[in-house]
């Protein structure tokens, strides 16, 4: 054995003590476990799962506005009195309440395609 050099099985045994030390404050669990961490696959998808639930919730607000806004639409057309902007407006007010919904939409499909793909 060299000089200034630690004997094997010590520098095993400290480095894996590190290990779990790292594996535990990432994972977030203080408990003596194995010496080697899950991959970064699990952190994968548990931001993919994060960003899965923010576009849900976020898909599901917008849906809900839009319906509002077809609603406040179809009641502003009901009572418009043939008067033409008010007529016009009401129209305008369910087709873009209608756009916003196809708008989500896409974003949903796109968002899930793009975190495919990076993910791949």
């Amino acid at each position: 054995m060299a000089l200034g050099q630690a004997p094997p099985v010590f520098a095993q045994n400290g480095q894996q003590q590190i290990n779990r030390g790292l594996c535990a404050g990432a994972n977030l669990q203080f408990t003596e476990g194995g010496a080697s961490c899950q991959g970064g696959d699990d952190a994968t998808a548990k931001f993919n799962q994060i960003i899965k639930v923010v576009i849900n919730l976020l898909s599901v607000i917008v849906g809900i506005v839009a319906v509002i806004m077809i609603i406040v639409g179809g009641l502003r057309y009901i009572t418009s009195g043939g008067s033409d902007t008010s007529v016009t407006s009401a129209k305008n007010t369910i087709l873009y309440a209608v756009i916003g919904l196809i708008i989500v939409a896409l974003a949903q499909v796109l968002v899930r395609f793009v975190l495919r793909k990076i993910t791949q």
